[in-house]
């Protein structure tokens, strides 16, 4: 076993018998940006955690919303915590909420009772491409119903952990902008699947101005390509641009298991990780490895 310590900052869980995730239970498939993902459509529990995970120092974890039925936001966090106590895992839960619905303030307070909570993610509307960009459609980070239900999140410390493809991001800089004490944590890296010189450029460009905004950070993971894996070769680019955008104080390593299990093993993941990062100091591997994940979620 490798002796870096990790604190996965983006993973799942699922137990399908509860038939509270529509994207994996039903028999239709939505699309996906990794292709067909059937592999992952099975109970994803502690023990398949630590079996995949049985060659990397995973010291402590954290729980992304995966999607479950979003009638019921609050009962994955129930379900967690009641995870906790029998397993120990998760250490820390970024809940489901949906800041356009009428009840979004009641839905942070529920979860705001259980003490694993430290963050929510929903994903905001977004356009299919660069050029077919509208800003403001109906429950993207600028509607006017979005704005006000995220106010709230202030109310009880929460960040708010956002997916997004990069070119949204301007509007996630007005967000930041306007609501300064709220953390936003970006997901996957920005989305940066088009990896021609175009595309790459006018992703670097957003991140370079969303992470001008001080209450920001980002989550280097979810940058598999489909039917390619995983690799330093092909990763190296987008990670070491990230990086070098954030500084090592703002960038936290993830797996997005058993997810990016579509394309690749854990291992490749985090071994590419500690390839590219080879010739980093150890404070600031520990930084992107452990530390930045311990400092924005306080795993317990």
């Amino acid at each position: 076993m490798n002796d870096q310590p990790i604190i996965d900052a983006h993973h799942h869980f699922w137990d399908l018998s509860l038939n509270k995730h529509p994207w994996l239970c039903g028999e239709e498939r939505i699309p996906f940006r990794y292709g067909d993902y059937s592999s992952v459509c099975k109970n994803f529990l502690v023990d398949d955690f630590k079996y995949v995970t049985k060659n990397q120092n995973v010291v402590k974890t954290i729980h992304m919303e995966a999607e479950w039925d979003e009638s019921d936001p609050i009962g994955e966090t129930k379900w967690l915590h009641e995870l906790h106590d029998k397993t120990g895992y998760p250490h820390a839960i970024i809940s489901q909420a949906w800041f356009c619905n009428d009840d979004i303030a009641s839905v942070l307070a529920g979860h705001a009772s259980y003490p694993l909570v430290r963050s929510v993610r929903q994903k905001p509307s977004a356009s299919s491409s660069p050029e077919q960009f509208k800003p403001g459609i109906k429950g993207s980070m600028a509607d006017p119903q979005f704005r006000a239900g995220y106010k709230h999140l202030c109310d009880h410390g929460f960040h708010y952990d956002l997916q997004t493809p990069w070119w949204h991001l301007g509007e996630a800089v007005d967000l930041a902008c306007d609501f300064p004490d709220t953390t936003i944590i970006l997901n996957h890296t920005g989305l940066p699947s088009d990896r021609s010189e175009a595309g790459l450029e006018g992703w670097r460009q957003a991140m370079e101005l969303f992470a001008a905004e001080p209450n920001t950070a980002v989550k280097i993971s979810g940058i598999c390509v489909p039917g390619k894996k995983w690799t330093p070769e092909l990763n190296s680019g987008i990670v070491l641009d990230t990086i070098r955008i954030f500084g090592v104080d703002r960038c936290m390593f993830a797996s997005n298991f058993p997810v990016d299990g579509v394309v690749s093993s854990y291992d490749e993941v985090f071994d590419g990780f500690k390839e590219i990062t080879k010739n980093f100091s150890q404070m600031d591997r520990n930084k992107l490895f452990h530390d930045n994940a311990l400092k924005y979620y306080r795993p317990v």
